[in-house]
């Protein structure tokens, strides 16, 4: 059955105003097309839906049922069309975010929170992972875009977004945390220390291994973890000593734990946005990053150790 809808809506508008002249004119179309419209959809359903007078127009018992399933079509076209408006002007859909676990956990919510308010409609997916697995997420499609560290290549555009300094992270009582808050542990210090490292595909673990090479300090690890948040708990238990950079120290809970300015080198890790090059972004992700650059640009508060970019 080739139904059309316009049909359809001929058909519910003359129903609903039981008058062939009330439909067209409310329609804005002539009086004799609503009346093929109406005979062709009878012919096509093999029924007919109108008993018509001169003066009225009433619905037989197929008639009735028609209008129902009339409206529904019609009033779902609608919808459909309205919320396909709404997407193409990225009021609506879904923005899928990849990025590090403590931009996910410290930096975004803020973000989401003002993007939702402007936009109720548009959910936003965390897609939360290690350094390669989120820049993976973006060269496959499955994100729109990514928050992370890495080095721009020929597939992925880099836009820096924030930076944090590294600390380091010691348990309560220890001598080197016996220092004041403002006085700085070397590496070389950490290096004489039991230390707990994450694990080796954690982008924090490649900047601490590199840190560590550039004072010529080669020490295994006493224990690693993939957890940021376990490395914290081993480092509360007094089994040994960390370097972390400021944005995750939130992720460490509220364990007996003392955070030190790290020198000799200072080591600073860039987070940035990683896009897909020469692509454009659907609106919705790009209303997002618009979101994320206005609080950049006003500078709102970061943790402390963590700055814009």
């Amino acid at each position: 059955m080739d139904t059309t809808l316009r049909q359809l809506s001929a058909y519910a508008a003359v129903a609903r105003a039981a008058s062939f002249t009330a439909a067209a004119a409310q329609l804005h179309v002539s009086q004799s097309s609503l009346s093929r419209a109406v005979a062709d959809l009878e012919r096509q359903v093999g029924a007919q839906l109108l008993e018509r007078d001169t003066r009225n127009v009433q619905l037989t018992a197929a008639g009735v049922e028609a209008l129902r399933i009339a409206e529904q079509i019609v009033n779902a076209h609608r919808s459909g069309m309205k919320e396909l408006q709404r997407f193409l002007l990225g009021e609506s859909g879904t923005v899928a975010v990849a990025t590090l676990p403590s931009v996910a956990a410290v930096l975004l919510p803020g973000v989401i929170s003002g993007f939702r308010e402007r936009r109720p409609r548009v959910a936003v997916q965390i897609m939360d992972g290690l350094e390669q697995s989120v820049l993976g997420r973006v060269l496959a499609g499955d994100a729109d875009f990514a928050i992370t560290t890495g080095e721009p290549s020929g597939q992925l555009e880099h836009r820096p977004l924030v930076r944090d300094r590294f600390v380091a992270v010691l348990p309560e009582g220890h001598p080197l945390a016996e220092r004041g808050e403002q006085e700085a542990v070397g590496w070389e210090e950490l290096a004489r220390e039991p230390f707990l490292a994450v694990g080796r595909e954690s982008s924090v673990r490649r900047l601490v291994d590199a840190a560590f090479a550039q004072v010529d300090a080669r020490t295994a690890p006493a224990a690693e973890a993939g957890s940021v948040a376990t490395v914290g708990g081993l480092v509360a238990a007094g089994l040994g000593v960390t370097a972390l950079p400021a944005l995750v120290l939130p992720l460490l809970g509220a364990g007996a734990l003392v955070h030190r300015p790290l020198t000799g080198p200072v080591v600073d890790r860039r987070l940035d946005i990683a896009l897909r090059a020469r692509r454009p972004l659907p609106l919705t992700a790009q209303h997002f990053l618009d979101t994320l650059q206005a609080f950049r640009a006003e500078e709102r508060p970061l943790p402390p150790g963590v700055t814009w970019a």
